[in-house]
């Protein structure tokens, strides 16, 4: 496999040249489209972040015990898992516009369940100390966080120039690190039910500007609407650009995946040998980052810190001012070093607060500047259009269940054992670098037609040579 490597690069290492290209792209259809992906993205963040601050007063106010807050956070995984199943099929069936509306249901839907749960004898899972709407609020989240985490990327790498593609769809994907640390900050002055409206305002941006951005070209040109796809290449990329190459290219792909479908095109295509080296890059990359604890940072770190003397509205202020000012300049690799130096921390038994600070800091930086968009970015590249429903559900499925199972244990793995637990998070973060390093090869530069070839096909032959 040519070009391997890290993808691991960060994309301020160009900037001159990155915002020289962007501007050139930056036609109004464009810029709101990335707005759009970029506000799905916060509102994601936000949803990630809340449980962490929110805890101690929710649990307070509501009377839950540890199980019943580790079923409130953990249920967002569960609902991840429902979005992860339909999130393919969905966006394949209806297109990636229309599923945006959907995803937006789910969200909204979440937000206020949560801001008006009661208490109530009654509950999904017949505990009557569990308030059942804070439950299906979370669990409507994780729906919508199911399907956004496929298609945004998804629909970001699809309507981006090839050159351009890596730094914008993972610029959209930071938004979520925006989001999550904001709610960290906000959580500590603001209640649990306001901070779940003030979940809902991003939607005033999103909801009027999905009335006018454009469907997916490749999306298009799969469901037989040829016509469209030059129409919308020129509306993305400027009247006056030349998109003739880059429309034949995406008409003439598509043609050629349909002819080798040999009337197999169900969700069991995936499964063909052809396709299990891109199969097995796509679930470790999505995968690797959950099963890393990253459940466990976001979702209780309340519970972390409850372990030391750091004061509580100080360490969340910290956390948020890391993912967001270390994250463009940090080094990717530092996620190797956040978990063991995490784990040291509780292993001293005489050791200081602010090592345990530091190491979650390290953590949040290391894994928004790359594990936070990189893995998706590079799903979303490497599969035809005739699998890719079937991939992004596979995919996200695999990183949604590895996401439960840590979200779920990590208040009773803290509790069984806080080295332990860090040091089983940081063996496997170890074994993920050398994964990466070793096996995932490099897209930087190539089209999605040509990187998919690379995986499963001989490179195509230009149809006019």
């Amino acid at each position: 496999m040519e070009e391997e490597g890290l993808l691991l690069a960060s994309p301020s290492s160009s900037s001159p040249s990155l915002l020289s290209g962007i501007s050139n792209v930056s036609t109004r259809p464009f810029v709101l489209a990335f707005t759009v992906c970029s506000c799905g993205a916060f509102v994601s963040g936000c949803v990630s972040g809340y449980s962490a601050p929110t805890q101690s007063g929710i649990m307070k106010d509501l009377n839950l015990s540890v199980a019943d807050y580790s079923l409130f956070g953990s249920i967002l995984t569960v609902g991840i898992i429902l979005g992860a199943l339909i999130c393919g099929k969905l966006t394949d069936l209806v297109g990636r516009i229309n599923t945006m509306w959907i995803i937006n249901v789910f969200f909204i839907s979440g937000w206020f369940s949560i801001a008006f749960a009661k208490i109530s004898n009654r509950s999904l899972f017949f505990n009557p100390k569990v308030i059942w709407m804070l439950d299906m609020g979370r669990l409507l989240h994780g729906i919508g966080i199911g399907i956004s985490a496929y298609l945004g990327p998804i629909y970001m790498t699809e309507i981006t120039p090839r050159n351009l593609r890596g730094a914008v769809s993972s610029c959209s994907q930071l938004f979520a690190i925006v989001g999550s640390s904001l709610f960290y900050a906000l959580g500590t002055v603001v209640g649990w039910r306001d901070l779940a409206i003030l979940g809902a305002i991003p939607f005033l941006v999103i909801i009027p500007l999905l009335f006018f951005i454009p469907e997916s070209p490749r999306w298009l040109a799969k469901v037989g609407r040829e016509k469209e796809v030059k129409a919308v290449l020129l509306s993305l990329r400027g009247a006056e650009s030349d998109i003739s190459n880059e429309a034949q290219e995406i008409l003439d792909y598509t043609e050629h995946v349909k002819q080798q479908e040999d009337g197999d095109s169900g969700f069991f295509k995936l499964f063909q040998r052809k396709y299990a080296f891109s199969l097995t890059i796509g679930v470790a990359l999505i995968a690797l980052p959950e099963l890393g604890g990253n459940s466990g940072y976001s979702y209780y770190t309340d519970s972390i810190f409850t372990r030391t003397d750091v004061g509580r509205c100080f360490r969340y202020y910290a956390c948020g001012c890391i993912w967001e000012t270390f994250t463009p300049t940090g080094f990717s690799s530092w996620i190797i070093l956040g978990m063991p130096c995490h784990s040291h921390f509780f292993l001293l038994a005489g050791g200081t607060s602010i090592l345990a600070l530091i190491s979650v800091l390290v953590y949040f930086a290391s894994y928004g500047l790359a594990m936070s968009s990189i893995p998706w970015i590079v799903a979303s590249e490497i599969y035809p259009v005739d699998v890719k429903g079937a991939a992004g559900t596979v995919c996200n499925l695999a990183g949604s269940i590895s996401s439960c199972l840590v979200a779920y244990s990590f208040n009773f793995l803290l509790q069984w054992s806080s080295t332990g637990t860090f040091l089983m998070f940081a063996t496997v973060t170890g074994l993920g670098f050398v994964f990466i390093a070793k096996l995932v090869p490099e897209t930087k530069g190539k089209s999605l037609e040509e990187i998919q070839s690379l995986f499963t096909d001989p490179p195509l032959k230009n149809s006019t040579s």
